[in-house]
């Protein structure tokens, strides 16, 4: 009460007009109403937060029912031997949910392993249950700095990070329907020379490699309780993308013979373009193998029974400075049965193109090295490659066995040779008989052509006597093209100044860079240019060419424009070229000099002109009534 008064009175002494009366009465309107809008958008948040709240426990509780659903069956069908997966988190309970019985290996580091022998060291991740790296044992890489000073290192096959090889598993009760083995991490065992990794709570889906003493391994996939666990009636599908390394110090052939090859059953072996992005398809068919290949190394995939069921192959081209090579995708499916019979077996194969070894299979895996498909493919396989192999076998050096193989040749092919340059000399007998055409018809070259043929005709000479061995001898010269850089035999082997056959020589280097030929000059394409030179004189002198002078600088111009072609190719075809020459110098010098006697030929000449003529050849009139009709043309545009 004691405070009562003092404000009794102060009220009773303080009078409020009217306008503060308002004033007062609408600032706690105000106030009462900002409060009440304030306390209505709290309870719009609560409300919408508690909504929130309550979707997010029905779907926790929607998940662990699904998850306890899951664990019964996995319980129910796991042998006594295996522990189920006991859940202790919401992230155990999702990857349950979104992988089944693969949950437990969504998660966890990755480890490698090795298996090893003589030939090769094998690593693997468990990320996938895949191989990581591949190393070679008896091959090396040459790498140049910038100062050009050369290092090897081992070869190594499918070591790229990017690469990826695994399976999309068809599974039951999970989102999607599908799990990809890349996304999970196997659990691994090591027994010997072998490596399986499992994955799933009771090992539903393993994958075993055994390493045998060579390249090859033994490589199978398996299927527990396929019944409960797999959609029996679906294929597996195996994505395979393979970024090729540059293994070569001269690339040139290597980005042209990388690419993928594959082979259905009952037909030959095919493969995608090489020198250009490409795609190719296999609808319907069985499919042997898969070969992702580089010039001189492959990885292959071979299926040991049932073959592979469709297949999407393709190669991509990078650009020139890329790190990579190229980069190889191949998609086939696994069929359904697999998944009934429980496995599926297959044979993959890390290791060199030896022509041998890969012919051993019986199923055309030899056909990736790039002897080419036609005809020169055929002489390349089985001529030329056995030849130089057995020459190699006996002298024990590549050089010195394409020197015996050229020598072998020659000898073969000496008795056409002899008729050629028989041919020769005889027509160069009849040069004081020719150089009188040319002073009769100087200024009618056509006429002069067909007096000329008449007098060879006459005298029993075949200007065509000279071109059967060059014609014998093409294929084999084609063949040469493909065979020196297809070869793993010429790979780094060594002769004379040449430190590798199946590239160029650069004992000559520059220190610019020449367009079409690089920043340097192979000592043995110079070689066979000045043979070439010398040979082509020797071999037309006792041609008459007033009539087409143009064609005798030509024969010279060629070799020197063939220069800057091989220049950058591999120099075991070189070599052959230039010792080819040297023995054809040698063919033709000795043989006109002294197994010919021009007094002799002559003689023969004089018998052939009194014997009784021949009946003109169908070839030669077809020349002579060609000649006439550009005669008469030429009449009629002068009139």
């Amino acid at each position: 009460m004691f405070y009562y008064l003092p404000l009794r009175k102060f009220l009773q002494g303080y009078r409020m007009d009217r306008t503060q009366i308002i004033g007062l009465v609408l600032i706690f309107g105000l106030i009462f109403a900002w409060t009440y809008t304030t306390n209505k958008e709290k309870q719009a948040a609560y409300a919408e937060q508690a909504l929130r709240d309550s979707i997010a426990m029905v779907e926790e509780a929607r998940q662990l029912e699904m998850a306890e659903i899951e664990q019964a069956k996995i319980a129910e069908n796991t042998p006594q031997s295996a522990a189920p997966i006991v859940p202790d988190s919401i992230t155990d309970l999702r990857l349950l949910a979104q992988y089944g019985v693969f949950g437990s290996n969504a998660s966890g580091e990755a480890t490698t392993h090795t298996l090893e022998n003589d030939k090769m060291i094998v690593e693997f991740n468990s990320q996938g249950g895949k191989i990581s790296s591949v190393t070679l044992k008896e091959y090396d890489k040459v790498t140049e700095d910038e100062e050009k000073v050369k290092s090897k290192s081992p070869v190594k096959l499918l070591a790229n990070e990017e690469n990826r090889f695994s399976y999309l598993l068809p599974v039951k009760g999970i989102a999607g329907g599908v799990i990809d083995t890349e996304e999970l991490n196997f659990s691994a065992e090591i027994s010997g020379n072998s490596i399986t990794f499992s994955s799933g709570t009771g090992n539903e889906f393993k994958q075993t490699y055994t390493l045998s003493d060579g390249y090859e391994i033994d490589y199978d996939i398996a299927f527990a309780d396929p019944g409960n666990v797999f959609k029996a009636a679906e294929p597996i599908k195996i994505k395979w993308i393979n970024h090729l390394d540059r293994i070569e110090l001269n690339d040139y052939f290597e980005r042209f013979y990388s690419t993928v090859y594959f082979k259905e059953k009952d037909e030959d072996s095919d493969y995608c373009n090489c020198r250009k992005s490409a795609v190719e398809e296999v609808e319907d068919g069985e499919i042997e193998w898969v070969s992702h290949s580089n010039q001189f190394f492959n990885t292959s995939l071979l299926a040991n029974g049932d073959g592979f069921e469709k297949g999407v192959f393709e190669t991509k081209v990078l650009e020139a400075d890329s790190e990579d090579l190229k980069i190889i995708e191949s998609e086939m499916e696994i069929p359904a049965s697999a998944i009934s019979n429980g496995q599926f077996q297959m044979t993959m194969i890390t290791g060199p193109n030896s022509f041998e070894m890969l012919k051993e299979y019986g199923n055309g895996l030899e056909e990736i090295i790039p002897f080419g498909r036609s005809i020169f493919g055929t002489i390349n396989r089985w001529v030329i490659r056995p030849l130089f192999n057995f020459f190699d076998n006996i002298v024990g050096n590549k050089g010195v066995a394409i020197i015996l193989m050229i020598l072998l040749i020659k000898v073969v092919l000496y008795p056409l040779t002899y008729k050629m340059l028989k041919s020769q000399a005889k027509m160069g007998a009849l040069k004081p008989e020719l150089k009188g055409l040319k002073e009769k018809y100087k200024d009618d070259p056509q006429t002069q052509q067909v007096e000329t043929m008449k007098i060879y005709r006459e005298y029993g000479v075949s200007p065509l006597g000279g071109c059967m061995p060059m014609l014998i001898q093409m294929p084999i010269w084609y063949a040469l093209f493909r065979f020196f850089p297809a070869s793993i035999g010429f790979r780094q082997e060594s002769f004379l100044w040449a430190t590798d056959l199946s590239s160029y020589d650069d004992l000559i280097r520059l220190p610019f860079e020449i367009p079409f030929m690089g920043a340097h000059l192979s000592l043995f394409t110079i070689l066979w240019v000045v043979t070439q030179l010398i040979y082509t004189y020797y071999n037309t002198k006792h041609m008459d060419m007033s009539a087409n002078p143009a064609m005798k600088y030509i024969q010279y111009v060629m070799p020197i424009m063939f220069l800057a072609f091989f220049n950058q190719y591999a120099s075991g075809l070189t070599v052959y070229m230039f010792f080819s020459n040297l023995f054809n110098i040698f063919q033709t010098i000795g043989t006109k000099k002294f197994v010919f006697s021009e007094d002799k030929i002559r003689q023969q000449l004089m018998a052939n002109k009194l014997k009784p003529k021949k009946k003109k050849s169908k070839f030669m009139s077809n020349i002579e009534n060609a000649v006439k009709q550009q005669q008469e043309m030429q009449k009629k545009g002068k009139k």
